[in-house]
């Protein structure tokens, strides 16, 4: 079992160090240059300079590449005297020095995700911490739309096995996997915010807080969840509907069902009792990997209906080119999506006891 939970962190820290690498080369290989947004294209050479050496730009990428892994890493090692260096200095972690020379610092701290280059040096993790909230709640109520109606269509496919419900109930989810998120966002939008907005009352965009006319006080608008929740559950709600469907027939046909039957217990009773349980795993698996999904593929949904989420604002900050953001952003999803499966392997052992963690 502990080597178990030691592998899963070990591999888990190995996906996270090649997302981190493969995201930081990438964003600052590509054409365009942070300095010359920050000083929006004004030609000014000396603040061009300054802002390159605040930040780094004028170092190699590899150099560049170091210094953020040494940022990111628990333990990290800063240079005193090093110019180069300057804009790394402690008073940035949160943290305390283990070694401390005149040449040298060796320091144990949270992980530094820097501050944003468009944000007037607001730090990355504040940013997150503002929008992640909102992008959970938003993927919390997608799920929880997909769950109770997948479910419950499931089952209903499954209990009108080959007739018109049933192929009805597989057209339907066929066509909601099919269909994009942001066509689906688009359409949403446009048919009930916009051309039937006095009969729903909702809006075409808006997120979960607003201000109220007098730009002092901010209100809680649970109306504009309504429409971004449902589109970004429709995919999930047919992948349930699919999957419940094809596992709860399979248990269905199984010998200790029909038992079940021969004790007398009412085909309700048999499904709530015996059948619904033990059809839950490939439900949990597609669950979380939606649930996790959600958080990164809410991008489109969150920035049609202008949800100030993670995924409106890592648009705004490839736009601006804010790396530090993007990486942050991007850090964050695949830390909690590989927190998520983790935990998910030890909620099937409850599930299913035969299913055992693999050594």
């Amino acid at each position: 079992m502990i080597s178990s939970i030691l592998s899963k962190f070990f591999y888990s820290f190995l996906t996270l160090f090649g997302v981190v690498t493969i995201i930081f080369f990438l964003f600052n290989v590509l054409p365009g240059d942070p300095a010359q947004m920050m000083v929006d294209q004004q030609e000014d050479s000396l603040q061009m300079e300054q802002i390159k050496k605040k930040y780094g730009f004028n170092l190699p990428i590899s150099s560049q590449y170091l210094l953020y892994i040494n940022d990111l890493s628990p333990f990290s090692y800063h240079s005193v005297n090093h110019e180069d260096l300057s804009f790394f200095s402690q008073d940035k972690y949160f943290g305390f020095s283990l070694i401390k020379t005149s040449n040298f610092v060796l320091a144990i701290k949270f992980p530094h995700l820097r501050t944003s280059y468009q944000k007037r040096g607001k730090k990355v993790s504040k940013v997150i911490l503002e929008t992640l909230p909102n992008t959970i709640i938003l993927a919390v109520s997608a799920i929880s739309i997909s769950v109770v109606f997948g479910l419950i269509l499931g089952i209903i496919s499954a209990l009108y096995y080959n007739t018109w419900i049933d192929k009805w109930l597989q057209f339907l989810s066929t066509l909601g996997m099919s269909v994009p998120s942001f066509f689906s966002a688009i359409l949403f939008s446009w048919f009930f915010g916009f051309l039937y907005h006095q009969t729903t009352g909702l809006n075409m965009t808006g997120s979960l807080y607003e201000m109220d006319d007098y730009g002092e006080e901010r209100l809680i608008v649970l109306k504009n969840l309504i429409l971004p929740a449902i589109v970004l559950g429709i995919r999930p709600i047919a992948v349930i509907i699919q999957l419940f469907r094809s596992s709860l027939l399979e248990v269905l046909s199984q010998d200790y069902i029909k038992t079940a039957y021969s004790k007398g217990l009412s085909k309700v009773e048999v499904i709530y009792r015996h059948a619904i349980k033990n059809s839950l795993n490939p439900v949990v698996t597609a669950i979380s990997g939606w649930f996790a999904s959600m958080l990164a593929g809410s991008v489109f949904v969150e920035y049609i209906f202008g949800w100030k989420g993670m995924g409106k604002e890592i648009v705004n900050s490839i736009n601006t080119l804010d790396i530090p953001v993007i990486i942050g952003i991007v850090l964050t999803v695949s830390t909690l999506f590989i927190t998520i499966n983790i935990f998910l392997d030890f909620v099937y052992t409850l599930l299913d006891p035969k299913i055992k963690l693999i050594n």
